[in-house]
């Protein structure tokens, strides 16, 4: 999906979040980000710089990503973490563990830091495979994280405690979120809910809310669909 008329200023240490429905063009401008393809018109800067003026090393070395499915290798936990900084040391690991609420888990292995997580991480869970990805995001410390429907594919116990985790890698960090689960948005400075390509309504969460428009509407739709899953139906 192109993306058309978009504009938007991020400041240092805020969040914006970007929703929709699928095919509505979320993913597309987080692939101009990272320069998967550039922009036909206008520009993407970051620091006030055109990132088609940087290398793609520099520019990504400023951006941690959170997908929605984190990519493991057939090694160890630690390895796994430490694939972000392979420098790091034992105190950066155990503290970025920490802050991805993984280090208890992770103690609390038989083998610990060298539990081996299987193909794909075939044997940690949906909710400690992204705890993962976060622990590795925050030992690489970027100056930008990125949140690509990071809890989309967990249920919402899960989702919330991976929330608790995300909040703390955003911490002092740019952040840019994607997302379907609106639960996960409420925080950020700024919303933009996009359809087609296009802005069709932007604001904070309270503020869409009052519009009563297709932000308030995808809200209520989610919270009567959240209380039917509660409910056990």
């Amino acid at each position: 999906v192109g993306v058309k008329d978009i504009s938007f200023d991020l400041q240092p240490g805020k969040k914006i979040a970007f929703v929709g429905t699928s095919g509505a063009g979320k993913s597309t401008l987080l692939k101009l980000l990272f320069r998967f393809y550039d922009v036909d018109a206008g520009q993407v800067l970051v620091d006030g710089q055109d990132v088609r003026t940087l290398t793609q090393e520099s520019l990504r070395k400023s951006l941690g990503l959170v997908p929605q499915d984190v990519v493991l290798f057939n090694d160890t936990i630690r390895a796994n973490i430490a694939y972000a900084r392979p420098d790091a040391s034992d105190e950066d690991l155990r503290d970025a563990a920490r802050r991805a609420q993984l280090l208890e888990f992770i103690d609390a292995l038989p083998e610990g830091w060298k539990t081996r997580v299987g193909e794909r991480g075939l044997k940690l869970s949906g909710g400690e495979k992204q705890r993962v990805g976060i622990a590795r995001v925050i030992l690489a410390d970027p100056a930008i994280l990125v949140l690509d429907e990071a809890t989309s594919a967990l249920d919402s116990a899960t989702e919330a405690a991976v929330q608790d985790a995300l909040d703390q890698a955003a911490q002092g960090r740019t952040t840019l979120m994607v997302a379907h689960r609106l639960s996960t948005v409420k925080s950020a400075d700024e919303i933009l809910v996009l359809e087609a390509g296009q802005v069709i309504e932007r604001g904070t969460h309270a503020g869409l809310l009052a519009k009563g428009g297709k932000y308030a509407d995808m809200w209520e739709r989610q919270a009567r669909s959240a209380n039917l899953e509660l409910a056990g139906e």
